[in-house]
This record gives C-alpha cells, structure tokens and sequence, in this order.
C-alpha cells in the first residue's frame, strides 16, 4: 500500500490560494464562581415562591395604604355628615362607594378611618408582646435556677387572666382610647411570646456558639441581645404576625360588645356593632367592615404561614 502524505492536500490547498489561513479560535477557560447565600436570603427566596403568602402580602400593603393614606385623598371625612337629604341613607354610588347612613356620613370616609384604628391597636398590640415578650424569654431560658422559676411563675399566673374582660373593664372606666386597648391586650399576650422564646432559647444555650462566646469573655447582656435573640428572631416574627390577627379580632369583639373605641372615634369592630340592626335594610353598613375585618385577619395568617415555611430550615415542603 503506497504512503499516503495526509497533509499533502492541506499544503496544496494553501499553495494554490490566495485566502490566508482560517485562525485558530484560542480555548477559553470558563471560570464558575459560587456565591454562598446567607440564612436570610435563602429565607426570603422560599418567601417569594410560597403564592399565596406573596399575594397575601400584596394585599396586606393595599390595605395599610387604604387605611393611612387614603384619607388624604378621598373628598369626605370620616367625622363630617352631610347635609344633602339625597345623602342620607344612599346606597353605593360612584359618589359615595360604601354609602352612608342615616346621619350623611360617608360609608368609605369611615370604613378607612375604622381600619386605621383597628390596624393601630393590632399593630401595637404585637409590637409590645414582641419586644417585652423576647426579653422576658430570653432573660428566662438564659439563667435558668431562680430567676426562671420566678419569671415563669409570672407568666402562668397571667395567663389566667381573661383578657378580654379584663380589658373591658379597664376601657370602660377609660376614655375607650385605642392605646388603653392595646396596652391591656399586648400586655397580657406577652406571656405567650415569653414561653415560646424561651423553649427557643433553652435548645440554643448549650451550642458551640454560645460557649465560645462564653469562652471569650462576652458579657451576658452580650450573648442574649447579639446571639440569643438573632437565632431566635425567626420564631419572634412569625409570632408578631399572629398577634396582628389575634389583635384584630379581640379589638371587633371589644368594640361589639361596647368597651371598645367609642364614638366620635370608631373602630371595625364598632361599626360592625352599630350596623348590627341595619343589615336587612341597610346591608352596605354591616358588611363593608366584616368584609375589611375578614381580609385582615386572613392576609396576616397567610403572611404568617409563609413566613413559618421559610423561615423553618426543616421545612423541605414547598407550599403553592
């Protein structure tokens, strides 16, 4: 067999044209790079799939706009009836979209000013568990001995307190402001916070983390407010988000039972009181609250629910 010069027909083809040579396109080395995501981050993107707590969320914000913003833009006020007859008693209209009732009042105007009261006492209401609650818990699960004993004695014993009439019996004898509400209601759900912080503290005391801190000469004060509180925060936030509906509801019962936010104020709670007579003939007045009370309680429920799967590193399943 004859030897065949493979190159032979490369080195013709070159000799013979005139096109210089195709260049050789040089490798290039792809480089990956892997960025580490934190806790949070890792947090927020399970947030972000869970649907249902994302529409919820968007609602939730609709509603915070409609109830302190609102107002600054709608053309009645809530404390201001008036004084056209066609006013009194309309239905909704593009004028009045809630109607009014039997004095000229604009069904809106008030419904806004309702939720913003509402919105207030629940907010406040968790704030104040939270904060006071974390502390007491963690102050608690931390020392332990005595100081534990002393500390969660407490707790039981507030806890047999009915809230509800205690509250009752403090607002009647008040003004009925919002605030004496939400410090009576906040108070008494400290205990709650304060019980589930502190089991959270108790599993994380004895980690590496803490006897290294420990070992490095960090103060107490040091380890509860900078490590404690921190690792516990995601339990604390999604217990904020369940007081917020809890405070919704005991604020309506409050209000519908009458030793809640008196007039000229008003509340959610004490619409849907005042409009309890008025729902065959005068449905608009009764239902456009419950319905503003309904959204509230579960758009928070549902953010709270999110939040409990995202925040869980041993939650594995994906809610839709």
């Amino acid at each position: 067999m004859p030897d065949v010069n493979i190159n032979a027909p490369i080195a013709a083809q070159q000799a013979g044209s005139t096109e210089p040579p195709e260049p050789r396109v040089p490798r290039v080395e792809r480089e990956f790079t892997v960025v580490e995501k934190s806790q949070w981050q890792q947090a927020g993107r399970r947030f972000v799939r869970h649907r249902i707590a994302m529409v919820s969320s968007v609602v939730f914000i609709v509603l915070l706009l409609f109830a302190f913003v609102g107002p600054y833009f709608w053309q009645f006020p809530y404390n201001k009836f008036s004084n056209n007859l066609s006013d009194l008693n309309a239905g909704p209209s593009l004028r009045h979209p809630f109607g009014t009732d039997n004095l000229g009042y604009d069904g809106l105007a008030v419904v806004m000013r309702g939720t913003q009261q509402s919105l207030k006492i629940a907010l406040s209401i968790a704030l104040l568990a939270v904060v006071v609650g974390s502390i007491w818990g963690v102050v608690s699960g931390y020392f332990l001995g005595f100081v534990d004993s002393v500390l969660m004695r407490f707790a039981d014993l507030v806890l047999t307190i009915p809230a509800l009439a205690l509250a009752a019996a403090l607002a009647h004898n008040t003004t009925g402001s919002w605030w004496v509400i939400a410090l009576v209601l906040g108070g008494l759900s400290t205990p709650y916070v304060a019980r589930v912080v502190r089991g959270t503290v108790l599993s994380l005391r004895e980690r590496e983390f803490i006897e290294a801190s420990r070992a490095l000469g960090a103060s107490n004060t040091r380890i509860m407010f900078r490590h404690l509180i921190p690792n516990a925060l995601a339990v604390i936030i999604v217990n904020a988000t369940l007081l917020v509906a809890a405070g919704i509801l005991s604020e309506t019962a409050l209000s519908y039972l009458g030793f809640g936010v008196r007039a000229p104020d008003t509340s959610l709670g004490l619409l849907i009181s005042v409009a309890q007579g008025a729902v065959d003939t005068r449905p608009w007045l009764f239902y456009f609250p419950g319905i503003f009370i309904i959204l509230i309680a579960l758009t928070v429920n549902f953010i709270g629910d999110g939040l409990r799967d995202a925040l869980d590193p041993r939650q594995t399943r994906q809610r839709r």
